[in-house]
């Protein structure tokens, strides 16, 4: 968390408030995130125009000129983080750790509890970085469908939700969002990947493309720090089926949703709907 329908929720909102604008300074107050912030970022971002604006899996890339010569800031939102865009009159708050103002007028920043996140700078035309070389095809992309992840399952036993959760198999599936899909396609999230035939795993894959798509539309879901790029929060979290709702009925058989723990991670199913 924040996932893929938060990244690219941020990503829409960003777009209209900086593209093709001049980015006139940067504000760092503390360069401790999961990576430190590079100590020149400054002098990659200051006085460039902003591009673009896209996502790739869970990170945000911010095209700098990249084709006069620039390059790519890369994002990440880590466990706890936001980018949203407010005043330069708004005061920071105590985890407001990097300002990015641009055209004088607005301000993006980034707000990191607990600085699980990432800002990097990627030099040249194309975004290439060791965290993006082994991702998985896109999930609302063409290239993700119940063959992809049928091929990738063959004589595995991990079960399938943390197989869908794997970004080298298909990126953005986070938990809220696997707990969902597999409900919409009545899959039991401990069952093996490699005994899930290629009908389950096209009816999987849809029920992919529909969960993201519906939390996208819905703003992503916010559950802790997560805010939308205008600073207002997401509302996927009403619309769960089964997620964080343990014990409540379930709204297709009215059977008492289960919760168990898988990686760590807590799960949610319906052992009348989902087999």
């Amino acid at each position: 968390m924040p996932e893929l329908p938060e990244v690219e929720t941020t990503c829409r909102g960003l777009l209209p408030a900086i593209l093709g604008k001049r980015i006139d300074g940067i504000t760092i107050r503390d360069r401790r995130l999961r990576w430190p912030i590079p100590v020149n970022l400054a002098k990659h971002l200051e006085k460039r125009v902003v591009s673009g604006v896209s996502r790739r899996g869970k990170y945000l890339l911010w095209d700098i000129e990249a084709a006069a010569g620039g390059g790519f800031l890369l994002c990440h939102l880590g466990m706890s983080g936001s980018l949203f865009v407010t005043r330069p009159t708004t005061a920071p708050t105590k985890h407001d750790h990097v300002d990015i103002s641009v055209d004088h007028k607005i301000i993006v920043r980034y707000h990191d509890p607990r600085r699980f996140g990432a800002m990097l700078w990627i030099d040249g035309p194309k975004p290439c970085h060791p965290l993006l070389d082994n991702l998985g095809p896109e999930p609302l992309g063409d290239l993700f469908d119940g063959g992809h992840l049928h091929s990738l399952s063959c004589g595995r036993s991990i079960s399938v939700k943390e197989f869908i959760m794997n970004a080298s198999v298909v990126v953005g599936v986070g938990n809220i969002y696997a707990s969902e899909a597999l409900f919409i396609a009545g899959i039991r999230p401990t069952t093996a990947a490699g005994r899930i035939s290629r009908v389950r795993f096209d009816a999987l894959a849809a029920a992919i493309r529909q969960t993201l798509t519906r939390a996208i539309n819905a703003g992503g879901s916010s559950l802790r720090n997560y805010v939308k790029a205008d600073g207002g929060k997401g509302h996927f979290q009403l619309e769960t089926y089964v997620y964080n709702r343990s014990d409540d009925p379930c709204r297709s058989c009215g059977g008492n949703i289960r919760l168990i723990r898988q990686g760590q991670r807590s799960t949610y199913y319906c052992p009348h709907c989902q087999r």
